[in-house]
């Protein structure tokens, strides 16, 4: 194993990482953006309804995404079975 191996795993892993994590942390961040907005303009300052919205947005993403996430991680998982496969 080469290191330019090594390096194109180590690329592929955190391009899978961030391909697949992303629109997850994406719709959090937009769901508790949009929170913090509407907390400032009504002065409400309830923990509650800053975390309730989001794990529900997270959850309804995941479950719309796992599809496209299992496809993904079993693309990168083939690959790295044949990598592994080629090793001596």
């Amino acid at each position: 194993m080469t290191d330019q191996m090594i390096l194109n795993i180590v690329r592929d892993s955190f391009y899978y990482v961030l391909l697949v994590s992303g629109p997850i942390l994406l719709v959090s961040l937009v769901v508790g953006l949009m929170i913090s907005m509407f907390q400032a303009a009504t002065t409400i300052s309830e923990q509650t309804l800053t975390f309730v919205p989001k794990i529900i947005a997270v959850f309804l993403t995941v479950v719309l995404l796992i599809p496209f996430i299992i496809q993904k991680l079993k693309y990168f998982t083939v690959q790295i079975i044949n990598i592994i496969s080629t090793l001596r």
